[in-house]
């Protein structure tokens, strides 16, 4: 008999496979270190500018069931960026990466925002705002970060600040990703089988066996375990 925790017996394995991530921002604001830092647990000092696009896989376990990141690494550079938006289209994550110790570079993130909605339908991604170099830290920084922060709720985006060099907040950042794109990747399977949903804590979801249920009077108190 196969282990009911194995995630090859689970019933959402074939509905969840993969979810798509842009990375964008200008050039040397260390879009590709983020990404080696998460995928590859490597920082290196001298990387050579991306040329066009680049991408990892990550693989991730939610609930028993296996599930993927697509990590798009776009190039900074403005001759590419011809080539660069036609990988935007079906991204269910923008990430827009800025340097904490560049003013220029948030600035810029407004327009590297704007392409990569413009490939998308309205409403369909998650947008992070991040700040790299956390490492070097000092009070330009903190002020450049308090315009992010601002920024950040402009653009209707989750702000973080990372560090590829220490690796601080890299793993939880793309944790974050990961969950959120995943549960969108849910929703959207129920969507599509039952109709309509906003919520998973609403509605008809979540049913409980009867026999699973102890009265007050029974046990002195009530308990429920799910199915």
């Amino acid at each position: 008999m196969q282990d009911i925790w194995d995630p090859s017996y689970s019933p959402w394995c074939s509905l969840f496979k993969i979810s798509k991530v842009v990375v964008v921002g200008d050039l040397y604001v260390g879009k590709t270190s983020l990404i080696n830092r998460f995928c590859k647990d490597i920082f290196d000092r001298d990387y050579k500018a991306t040329i066009g696009v680049d991408f990892e896989i990550e693989r991730f376990e939610i609930a028993g069931v296996p599930y993927n990141l697509q990590i798009w690494d776009t190039a900074g550079q403005e001759k590419f960026k011809c080539i660069a938006s036609a990988y935007y289209r079906g991204a269910e994550v923008i990430i827009t990466v800025f340097d904490l110790a560049d003013i220029q570079t948030l600035d810029h993130t407004k327009q590297w925002l704007e392409d990569a909605l413009r490939e998308n339908e309205p409403g369909s991604t998650f947008v992070f705002l991040v700040g790299t170099k956390k490492d070097l830290s000092d009070a330009a920084c903190e002020r450049i970060e308090l315009d992010a922060v601002r920024l950040a709720n402009e653009m209707q985006a989750e702000y973080w600040s990372v560090s590829a060099k220490t690796g601080e907040n890299v793993k939880e950042f793309f944790s974050r990703v990961a969950a959120l794109a995943f549960e969108q990747s849910m929703l959207k399977e129920l969507e599509k089988n039952i109709g309509h949903v906003t919520q998973i804590g609403r509605g008809n979801l979540i049913k409980l066996e009867k026999n699973s249920l102890e009265t007050p009077e029974s046990n002195g108190q009530a308990s429920m375990s799910c199915c």
